[in-house]
């Protein structure tokens, strides 16, 4: 049993490294909870669990204490970006250097070095930027390895971008809104290849921007923000806006997906993703119920056993839904086609003739509705032929997905504390076709509440002998439900051709969105006293010092 994202790629870990065929290793992961990308891979422990066990020929358990996680669990972001924007005095954005140097900590961890490719693919954010130039350095330090984290180098990405968009706009004498909108690739350039060779798939980025404006009263904001600085507010008050597109299932890998009706009438879906949290039980039934008129409850979902479920790909990079879920679309739609022709054969009937009720789940001759056979009677009949009623697909869509949107934050700056509250969260996030609004709305505020976090308080820390100082929570901050505002969210889609489905990732754009915002609405509370730029996260201390100074 492992506490992983992917059973398959723990168990080709841990059997190439202790000299054993995938066959011989049996890698069981339950629904874990939380994984946000670190659980992705296989780290050492996990090894040498193994090892014991085969060398004491006997069951062995490992389990860490909160702390052990804090100091070895793979952190994330740590970033340092230098970067320049060029353009016309009209605003028009031309050219972007970007150059990130990233910590690895003391060693490269899984994925580690993924993060500054990924800020290069992402770099050019929602705009037509005819220029680019992007290096990068990766470097190892005293601390605890990086790895991913919520986004993976496209949150590193969106903020650099949209911060360096901010600062133009002010040097260019321009609005920023204005800037975004005279550079933002437009509707009818897609496909749209990025220089940082991005192939982008759809967008729609003006649109967005204008909804979350008309959702957040954005002209009555700035008459309030105007109207507290005149009357000398010691509570600043600040707005801002960030404009996103991320990639996801960057690696545009493809996953397992597999159905099959039992003679009872229930069904058995079985996938290679592995969920931990994010509703792939109810999103893949939902699927295969729509699809055969079989209740949702009586539909079993198999995942995370490499000894019931033959291959698999995993959870990462919000890849899920678009490939997990489009394999069990395809499987179900060809396993429903197997069963009109076996219908028509009990029925006696051509196969063209055959159609599916699939509010009774029963397939009959049109016209004829009376006259049907039930899933579980072809799944009866089909079990005295060689094969049963079941069927099995490798999807592999044809590009990653990249989705869209705008946050717009709206934060209080007590000047007296240096306390910063995030009052409003404004998002517009567009993850093409949804199919569960429920499921995407607890995505989206999960990933809210990341971006507030890394923006407002997380940051680990070490002493100058590089002992860890945020060990625990009692020292490490986390953001809580009270310093969280009630997130407005906004509809927007736009479908993608690269998959059946027509959906893309959504699990990582709340954080890739809500950082930026928070952090340009912060330096926009500042802003009126000549503080062009302050560095995250935006703690009481720091915030109280850059006010005094």
């Amino acid at each position: 049993w492992a506490c992983s994202q992917g059973a398959h790629n723990t168990r080709a870990g841990i059997a190439a490294r202790l000299g054993l065929t995938n066959e011989q290793v049996r890698v069981i992961v339950p629904d874990v909870g939380g994984g946000f990308g670190g659980k992705q891979g296989t780290y050492p422990e996990e090894i040498m669990v193994g090892w014991l066990a085969i060398n004491l020929d006997r069951p062995m358990r490992w389990v860490e204490s909160r702390t052990e996680h804090m100091v070895a669990f793979a952190h994330g972001r740590g970033q340092v970006q230098y970067a320049t924007l060029g353009g016309t005095r009209d605003g028009t954005l031309l050219a972007y250097k970007l150059h990130v140097v990233q910590d690895c900590g003391g060693y490269p961890s899984n994925f580690g070095a993924l993060m500054p490719m990924m800020t290069r693919t992402m770099a050019s954010g929602c705009y037509h930027l005819p220029k680019i130039e992007y290096s990068s350095q990766s470097v190892l330090t005293n601390t605890t390895p990086v790895g991913a984290f919520r986004g993976a180098g496209r949150p590193e990405a969106a903020a650099a971008i949209e911060r360096m968009v901010e600062l133009f706009a002010t040097e260019a004498g321009v609005d920023a809104i204005e800037v975004r909108r005279r550079s933002f690739i437009r509707p009818e350039q897609f496909p749209y290849e990025t220089p940082t060779g991005a192939s982008y798939d759809v967008g729609a980025y003006q649109s967005a921007l204008d909804v979350a404006l008309d959702a957040a009263g954005y002209t009555e904001l700035r008459a309030e923000q105007a109207a507290r600085r005149a009357h000398d507010d010691h509570v600043l008050m600040g707005i801002g806006i960030a404009t996103y597109v991320e990639i996801t299932n960057p690696m545009s890998g493809g996953e397992f997906g597999a159905i099959e009706v039992h003679a009872d009438g229930s069904a058995t879906v079985r996938t290679g993703s592995s969920p931990h949290g994010q509703g792939h039980a109810t999103s893949w039934s939902m699927i295969a119920s729509d699809l055969t008129g079989i209740p949702m409850e009586h539909i079993r979902f198999v995942y995370g056993d490499t000894d019931l479920v033959p291959r698999g790909g995993g959870t990462g990079g919000s890849r899920s839904l678009q490939v997990g879920g489009s394999a069990v679309k395809i499987a179900t739609e060809t396993l429903v086609d197997r069963a009109r022709g076996l219908a028509a054969d009990l029925l006696e009937a051509n196969v063209d003739d055959i159609v599916l009720d699939r509010g009774t789940g029963t397939f009959h001759v049109a016209g004829t509705p009376t006259q049907g056979r039930t899933w579980a009677e072809l799944a009866t009949a089909a079990a005295g032929t060689p094969s049963t009623l079941a069927e099995e697909v490798d999807f592999v869509p044809n590009g990653a997905t990249f989705p869209f949107g705008t946050q717009i934050a709206v934060v209080d700056i007590d000047t007296e504390t240096g306390d910063v509250r995030v009052r409003r969260l404004i998002g517009v996030d567009d993850a093409g076709r949804i199919l569960n609004p429920l499921l995407l709305e607890g995505q989206i505020h999960g990933g809210m509440a990341s971006g507030i976090g890394q923006a407002l308080i997380e940051h680990v820390r070490y002493d100058e002998h590089g002992n860890p100082l945020t060990a625990n929570f009692a020292d490490y901050g986390i953001i809580s439900m009270t310093e969280l505002p009630s997130f407005e969210l906004h509809e927007h889609e736009t479908p993608t051709p690269r998959n059946p489905l027509g959906a893309k990732g959504i699990g990582e754009s709340g954080t890739i969105g809500a950082t930026p915002a928070v952090q340009n609405a912060v330096c926009d509370a500042l802003a009126h006293l000549g503080i062009r730029h302050v560095d995250m996260p935006f703690t009481p201390e720091r915030m109280w010092r850059t006010l005094a100074g």
